[in-house]
């Protein structure tokens, strides 16, 4: 066998293996990365300048729709209103750019953060390459040939400078510059063709307003853990099935009837079993219950003689878990 198959055949081995492992999936709440914004959920949101593409508005969209756990996270100042006050004051959105009349606009609105930005022309840069093609050499095709097909590569980028500003401390909550960029291909012999660079950078603008969304929000994030399924100890016919029983039921997502095997075990083994412990810990992530799944990840780690990958991981996912559920839970309910 040459050493290309022998590579194929691990990877093979090495993908059957890891699907054949039995997994849970875990949903945890993550805290927003701009935290003081969670204290200044009221917000306006100015036209952008040289906005050609529509990013405030995208923005204004995310966060007005943003939902978590059922709930509105925050509440959308009216761009009329918005409009109004400024034409009233004599303002115009360029104007913005001076803090002091951000404060001032924000508070005749009743605002408590105002977002405003400026965006960056979309660029465009267009190279040109050739790839190889095989066609027929005849009718029979006993014989393959290649010949070359031209190809053209674009590549768009937009970016956009934004901050948030907070009202009542008249200081800037959040100053960034966000970019994207995108790589598109059209080659003589297809009929995709390449997209213009106002319409990729409508594309690129709408990923700026969800990364731009997602630092200001709280959001869940999934992942999968996996489950000990061999014995650690010299199980009896019994406790074999009890384990094999117990994984079966979290595989059907019946956790309690899983949880009672598991106990089973636990007591059927004089509470000397990790596998037991971490696998009730796993049910107990996923149940969202973190201060119970701590206790038996903890109850696991005791009981290891050789560090164990799995219990080594849990014990540092659990306690950042706790930490970051409850940076949270301050957001939501500021």
């Amino acid at each position: 066998m040459n050493i290309k198959n022998t590579f194929l055949l691990y990877g093979l081995f090495v993908v059957l293996f890891t699907s054949c492992t039995q997994q849970v999936g875990i949903r945890a709440l993550e805290p927003a990365e701009v935290d003081r914004i969670s204290s200044t959920k009221k917000i306006a949101v100015t036209n952008f300048t040289r906005d050609r593409v529509g990013l405030s508005s995208k923005i204004e969209a995310k966060l007005s729709s943003f939902t978590i756990d059922g709930k509105k996270y925050f509440t959308i100042v009216s761009r009329n209103d918005l409009e109004k006050i400024l034409s009233e004051q004599k303002l115009q959105n360029s104007g913005l750019v001076n803090d002091e009349n951000i404060v001032k606009i924000g508070e005749l609105i009743g605002a408590q953060a105002i977002i405003s930005g400026n965006v960056t022309p979309a660029t465009k840069q267009d190279s040109y390459f050739y790839e190889e093609r095989v066609r027929c050499a005849d009718r029979k095709c006993k014989k393959l040939v290649t010949y070359p097909v031209r190809c053209m590569k674009r590549v768009v980028g937009l970016a956009a400078e934004i901050r948030i500003v907070d009202i009542t401390k008249g200081d800037i909550i959040y100053a960034q510059t966000l970019s994207r960029n995108a790589s598109f291909k059209h080659c003589a012999d297809d009929s995709k063709a390449l997209p213009s660079t106002q319409m990729a950078a409508n594309k690129l603008a709408n990923k700026i307003a969800d990364s731009f969304t997602y630092k200001l929000t709280p959001h869940y994030k999934k992942f999968n853990v996996v489950l000990l399924e061999d014995p650690d100890l010299d199980y009896t016919d019994k406790q074999e099935k009890l384990l094999k029983v117990a994984l079966k039921y979290v595989e059907q997502g019946r956790y309690d009837k899983a949880e009672k095997f598991l106990m089973d075990l636990i007591d059927s083994t004089d509470g000397k079993s990790y596998v037991a412990f971490y696998d009730l810990g796993v049910i107990k992530e996923a149940e969202g219950k973190y201060d119970e799944a701590k206790e038996y990840y903890d109850y696991a780690d005791n009981l290891m003689i050789e560090p164990v990958e799995e219990i080594n991981a849990a014990v540092l996912r659990i306690n950042s878990l706790i930490q970051k559920r409850k940076k949270s839970m301050e957001q939501l309910n500021r």
